[in-house]
């Protein structure tokens, strides 16, 4: 492969896909991104904007169809879009959490199975998927992101197994608090259950205030672009 690749970056919205993007495009590859909405969506320089929903099948497989036919390949997919909850699991409903496994897990599923073909092709490529400390260290009150987290875990780990005879490998990154919206205005279940009141409020606000000291984006996306590319 040349010097130049071409990279798919999904969630480029803001925190660490915007900041990914943004280094990978002054480092001179081709970046896309994918924007839920691109007529509401901040340009960036260098990166084109894809218009995709991970939690769409049709959506994803139109924008990978897009990228291929502009670019001709993909060598990198960054599967970075991702929700997170608060919440003791007693008090999360199914809804919630099939609605942060959509997003967290089979969007990565999605994307990753519409980008393969094309990676099998070539017989050559990357899949960089963004998982969390809390893929392999629980934490309270953050069960049911925790739990979408193991499952990219295993998920990626398998899936590396499977693809290393095609060319294609899969890499996990795994950032702890990270100064970004997403983290700080993390949405809580939506059922309150009085016993877990004041340890939750507890959790949340140690939560605010790791976050705001955390370091910014660009160094987990640091990380990920050293994970694209790296041996």
């Amino acid at each position: 492969m040349s010097n130049t690749q071409v990279v798919f970056i999904t969630g480029v919205s803001s925190g660490i896909g915007r900041a990914t993007a943004e280094q990978l495009a002054r480092q001179g590859h081709t970046v896309f991104g994918s924007v839920r909405n691109a007529s509401q969506a901040q340009p960036l320089p260098g990166v084109e904007l894809v218009e995709m929903d991970v939690r769409d099948d049709a959506s994803v497989q139109r924008a990978v169809q897009v990228i291929v036919g502009k670019a001709g390949r993909i060598d990198v997919l960054v599967n970075n879009a991702g929700g997170t909850m608060l919440g003791a699991v007693e008090e999360t409903s199914v809804a919630e959490a099939q609605a942060l496994f959509d997003t967290n897990v089979f969007g990565v599923l999605r994307t990753s199975q519409a980008v393969l073909p094309h990676m099998r092709a070539q017989r050559s490529g990357r899949i960089v998927n963004v998982s969390s400390v809390l893929g392999f260290l629980p934490a309270p009150y953050m069960g049911l992101y925790a739990a979408s987290k193991h499952a990219v875990e295993g998920l990626s780990e398998t899936l590396d197994h499977e693809l290393r005879r095609f060319g294609v490998r899969v890499v996990l990154v795994e950032p702890s608090y990270t100064k970004t919206q997403l983290d700080m205005n993390a949405p809580q279940a939506r059922a309150k259950i009085p016993a877990y009141g004041v340890e939750r409020d507890r959790v949340s606000r140690a939560i605010a205030h790791s976050v705001q000291k955390a370091p910014a984006p660009d160094t987990v996306a640091a990380t990920i672009v050293e994970a694209a590319f790296g041996a």
